[in-house]
């Protein structure tokens, strides 16, 4: 008994070629999302040196605001200034929003930085 494989390739193709697509899309999706967090991560951690330094709410802003739509926060425990922000992951996914927290010192500000 001899089969007709001739239609078989072509079934192959058409189940795999989904497969491959839904992989290739998930995988962008995670290189999205990673280079989302290290933006937010970075972004926190310049303001968290801004706003130890004293700068306005503005600027602090500012640098979270490398990452569209997230949101931040400024808490000051005595000499310590810390940063935290949320954004969401950015895909289409049913993902958890980001989150990233960076402190900084707060250094003297009087004018005599330098030692002169």
């Amino acid at each position: 008994m001899i089969r007709d494989a001739r239609g078989s390739v072509s079934a192959e193709f058409a189940v795999t070629v989904p497969a491959v697509v839904v992989v290739i899309v998930l995988a962008i999706s995670a290189l999205g999302v990673g280079g989302r967090q290290v933006r937010l991560e970075q972004g926190v951690a310049q303001a968290a040196r801004l706003a130890a330094r004293g700068e306005s709410a503005e600027r602090i802003a500012a640098a979270v605001a490398v990452v569209p739509g997230s949101r931040s926060a400024v808490e000051r425990t005595g000499d310590t200034v810390c940063v935290a922000a949320s954004a969401a992951s950015g895909t289409p996914l049913p993902l958890p929003d980001l989150h990233a927290r960076a402190c900084a010192l707060a250094g003297e500000t009087g004018d005599d930085v330098g030692g002169g």
